[in-house]
C-alpha cells in the first residue's frame, strides 16, 4: 500500500509529463534524406557563417573603448600622451571652418566658352544690322556702336573681354556675387575702353559668369591648414602619473583609457588565434543548431531551405561588419525573419533570429545594445504574425504596422534611457528613429515584392501561395473539372473529410485542402480506366481481362501525377501527396483476381510503389481516401456508431499494414480522424424535408 501512497503521486505526474513532452508513444516522423554533396554545401555556407562572425578577433585590437576592462591597470611611469579623440574631435571642429579653395580649370573652360558663344551671337548681329534676337538687351545707342565698328575694331574688342574674364577667372568667382558687382568689376577690367564699349563689354562678361563658381575645395591645402592651426592652439595631451589608475577590471574602458593604454603598448593588435578559434566554433556550433531546428520542425525539409536560412545568416554577417556601428537592427534582423516566417513557418523565423541576434560580431555602445533587443523582439512578433498571414494583403498590412511600431519602440526605449539618467536624450552616431522606420519599411516591402521569385527558386510553401494554388480556376484543376469531372467530384469529398480531420488533430489544414485538390491529376492519363469516371459505361478492365496490366495502369495514375507535378511547377509538398495518399497499399481486387488464376502470383507486383506517408497531412489524406468510398457506400438508415466501427475497421487495417509506420500520427490521433470523418458524413447524409408536388390539370383539346 505504501507504493500508492501521496508521496509518490508527484513522482508519476513527472514521468508522466516527461513522457508527453518526449512524445515517447509517437513514432518518429522520417527526414528527408539529403545527399552528402548537399549536406557539404551547406557545411560551407556555415563555415562561411562562422568565418564572417569571428572575423573581428582575426583584425580588431584586444581591446578597445567601450568595453568592459578585463584587468586593472595602473601607470607604470609618468607620461604625456596624445588625447586622441580629443585631437580628433578638435580637426571635426575645424573641419567646416577651414576649407581652402582653389580654381578649377575645367570651370574656367566652359566659362570662356559660354563667352565664345555670347561674341558669335554679337558678331552676327553687327554683320548683318538687322533686327534680330541678341544675347543682351541692346540699346539702339550699343546696336549702332556694333553696326560702325570695322571687323578689327571688334576683334579687338573681343580679345579685351576675354582678357578681362580671364583676370576675374584667375581671381575666383563664388556663384552667389549679385550680377551688379559683377558688371563694376567686369568695367573695371576694361577701363581702357571707351563708351559704349566699356559699358557694352562690362554687360557681356558680366552675363557669361553669372551664377556660377569656378572654385573646389583642396583636401591637402585644406589638411594642412588644420595641421597648422592645431599646431598653433597645441595638440591636447593627457598627464599620467606613476602609479595612477588607467583602468579598473570591469568597468568600460573610455578614450582617454585606452590612448594610455595604447601609449603603454597593453593594447594587442596581433590577430587573437584563441579568441577567433572559440567565436567561430560558437557561430558552427548556432549554425547547426539552426539547422536541425529546421529539420526537426519540418522533416521534408530541403538542402536548398537551408541554405536560404545560412545566406541570410552570411548576408547579415557580412553587413554587419560592412557598417560597423552605423548597422541598423531593424533593417538587417526583421525582414529576414518575414521572408523566412512565412516560407518556413514561424519556428524557423524564430530559431533564424535568435541566431542571428546572439551572433552580433561587434561591441556596440549601451543603447546600441538594448536597440538589438528591442529588433530581436520586433523581429520575434513578425515571426508569430507572419505564420498566422493568410493573404498577400493581410502581409502588407503587416509590412507597414512593423516599422511603425518599432518606432514607437525605439521611442519608449530612449525615453526610459533618459528618465533612468542612462542617457541624455541624444541618439548614438548614425542613428535616426525616422529614418530607419523608413528604411525598414521600404526593405519590408521590397521582400513582398521578391517573395514569389524566393518561393519558386527555394521551392517554399507560403500561406499565401497554398491559398492561391487552391484555386479551382487553376489550369491544372480546370483540366481535372472538364477532362474527368467524376475524379474532380471524388477529390472535392475527400477534400472536405481531409480537411475536418486534419482539424481535429490540429494539422495544416490549408496544406492538407490543396494536397487533396491535387492527389489524382495523374487520373487525367486516362480518366477511362477509373470507375467514378465511367458513367455507366462499359469498364475497359473487363476488355483488357489481364489483373497484372490492370495494377500497372492504376501505379501509372501516381507516376503521371508525378510528371504533371513537374509540368505545373508544384511545390514539393504538394507534389508529396500524389505517391504519399497511395503508400504501398494493396490493389486488393486485382491481387484477388491474380491470385484465382494463379495461386503462386507475388503481392508485392500488386502493391503500390510508395513511399508510405511521412507526414501527418498525407496520411490524413491516405485515410480520407480510404473511408470515402466506404462511407459513401454505407445504407441510410446506418446508424453513427455503425460508421464509426466501419471507419475504425479502414483505419486500423492502414496501421497494421504498416503504412503509417512514418506519418507521426498516434493512436489518440487516429481514434480523432474516425470522429472527424463521420461527422462529415452525418452533415453529408442529412435529411430533407419531402415537397408535396401538385398534381397536373387536365386541359380538353
Amino acid at each position: 500500500m505504501s507504493g500508492t501512497g501521496p508521496g509518490h503521486r508527484p513522482w508519476r505526474t513527472l514521468k508522466r509529463l516527461r513522457r508527453g513532452l518526449l512524445r515517447l508513444e509517437l513514432p518518429r516522423q522520417a527526414l528527408t534524406p539529403w545527399r552528402r554533396r548537399d549536406g557539404l554545401v551547406v557545411l560551407i555556407v556555415a563555415l562561411l557563417v562562422a568565418l564572417l562572425s569571428s572575423w573581428p578577433w582575426l583584425v580588431e585590437p584586444s581591446l578597445r573603448p567601450g568595453v568592459p576592462a578585463p584587468f586593472t591597470v595602473r601607470a607604470p611611469k609618468a607620461a604625456t600622451v596624445v588625447d586622441s579623440d580629443a585631437l580628433e574631435q578638435r580637426r571635426s571642429q575645424l573641419g567646416p571652418r577651414t576649407h581652402v579653395q582653389v580654381v578649377d580649370p575645367r570651370i574656367n573652360r566652359e566659362l570662356e566658352q559660354r563667352l565664345e558663344r555670347q561674341l558669335q551671337a554679337i558678331q552676327r548681329l553687327a554683320s548683318t544690322n538687322q533686327e534680330q534676337v541678341a544675347p543682351l538687351d541692346l540699346s539702339p545707342e550699343e546696336r549702332d556702336w556694333l553696326a560702325g565698328q570695322s571687323p578689327a575694331v571688334l576683334r579687338a574688342w573681343e580679345d579685351d573681354l576675354r582678357q578681362a574674364q580671364r583676370r576675374m577667372l584667375q581671381q575666383g568667382l563664388v556663384s552667389s556675387v549679385a550680377h551688379s558687382q559683377l558688371e563694376q568689376a567686369a568695367q573695371l577690367q576694361l577701363e581702357n575702353l571707351n563708351e559704349p564699349g566699356r559699358s557694352l563689354g562690362g554687360r557681356v562678361v558680366a552675363s557669361s559668369l553669372q551664377g556660377r563658381s569656378n572654385l573646389r575645395i583642396d583636401a591637402t591645402l585644406s589638411q594642412r591648414l588644420i595641421e597648422d592651426l592645431l599646431t598653433q592652439q597645441g595638440i591636447p595631451t593627457i598627464k599620467v602619473r606613476k602609479g595612477e589608475l588607467v583602468t579598473r577590471q570591469g568597468e568600460p574602458i573610455s578614450n582617454q583609457s585606452y590612448a594610455v593604454l595604447d601609449y603603454f603598448g597593453l593594447v594587442n593588435r596581433r590577430p587573437l588565434i584563441g579568441a577567433w578559434l572559440l567565436h567561430a566554433c560558437e557561430a558552427l556550433a548556432a549554425c547547426g543548431v539552426l539547422v536541425l531546428v529546421l529539420r526537426q520542425n519540418r522533416a521534408s525539409l530541403e538542402p536548398r531551405q537551408a541554405l536560404l536560412a545560412l545566406g541570410l545568416l552570411l548576408i547579415v554577417q557580412g553587413f554587419k561588419l560592412w557598417l560597423g556601428s552605423a548597422a541598423s537592427p531593424l533593417a538587417l534582423l526583421v525582414p529576414a525573419t518575414l521572408l523566412l516566417a512565412q516560407g518556413l513557418g514561424t519556428t524557423a523565423g524564430l530559431a533564424w533570429v535568435a541566431i542571428a541576434s546572439l551572433l552580433w560580431p561587434l561591441p556596440l555602445a549601451p543603447f546600441n545594445d538594448q536597440r538589438i533587443l528591442v529588433a530581436a523582439g520586433v523581429a520575434a512578433a513578425t515571426a508569430v504574425l507572419a505564420g498566422r498571414q493568410r493573404s498577400r494583403a493581410q502581409l502588407l498590412q503587416l509590412a507597414l504596422l512593423i516599422p511603425v511600431g518599432a518606432l514607437v519602440a525605439e521611442w519608449l526605449l530612449l525615453q526610459l534611457a533618459v528618465a533612468s539618467g542612462e542617457g541624455d536624450g541624444r541618439l548614438p552616431v548614425g542613428a535616426d528613429l525616422p529614418g530607419e522606420a523608413l528604411l525598414l519599411g521600404g526593405l519590408l516591402l521590397g521582400v513582398l515584392l521578391i517573395s514569389p521569385l524566393v518561393e519558386s527558386f527555394f521551392d517554399l510553401l507560403t500561406r499565401a501561395r497554398l491559398l492561391e494554388l487552391a484555386d479551382l480556376e487553376r489550369p491544372l484543376l480546370r483540366r481535372l473539372s472538364c477532362e474527368a469531372p467524376g475524379t474532380f467530384e471524388h477529390t472535392l469529398m475527400i477534400c472536405g473529410l481531409a480537411e475536418e480531420g486534419g482539424r481535429a488533430i490540429q494539422a495544416d489544414t490549408d496544406l492538407i485542402r490543396t494536397g487533396a485538390l491535387y492527389h489524382d491529376v495523374g487520373k487525367l492519363h486516362g480518366p477511362q480506366w477509373f470507375i467514378e469516371n465511367q458513367m455507366g459505361t462499359d469498364n475497359p478492365h473487363d476488355k483488357l481481362d489481364d489483373p497484372q496490366l490492370s495494377a500497372g495502369i492504376l501505379q501509372a495514375h501516381v507516376d503521371e501525377g508525378l510528371k504533371l507535378a513537374r509540368r505545373y511547377r508544384l511545390p514539393r509538398p504538394l507534389a508529396d501527396f500524389i505517391p504519399e495518399h497511395q503508400g504501398t497499399l494493396k490493389m486488393g481486387y486485382f491481387l484477388h483476381e491474380a491470385r484465382r488464376r494463379d495461386p503462386n502470383i507475388r503481392e508485392a507486383d500488386f502493391r503500390y510503389r510508395g513511399p508510405i506517408p511521412r507526414s501527418r497531412e498525407t496520411a490524413v489524406l491516405m485515410l480520407a481516401d480510404g473511408c470515402e468510398a466506404a462511407l459513401r457506400s454505407l445504407p441510410p438508415d446506418t446508424s453513427e456508431q455503425e460508421a464509426r466501427a466501419m471507419v475504425r475497421r479502414i483505419v486500423e487495417a492502414r496501421w497494421r499494414d504498416g503504412q503509417l509506420l512514418d506519418s507521426g500520427l498516434s493512436l489518440a490521433e487516429l481514434e480523432l480522424l474516425v470522429r472527424a470523418f463521420v461527422r462529415v458524413w452525418r452533415r453529408m447524409r442529412h435529411r430533407r424535408i419531402p415537397y408535396p408536388i401538385p398534381a397536373r390539370k387536365g386541359y380538353s383539346a
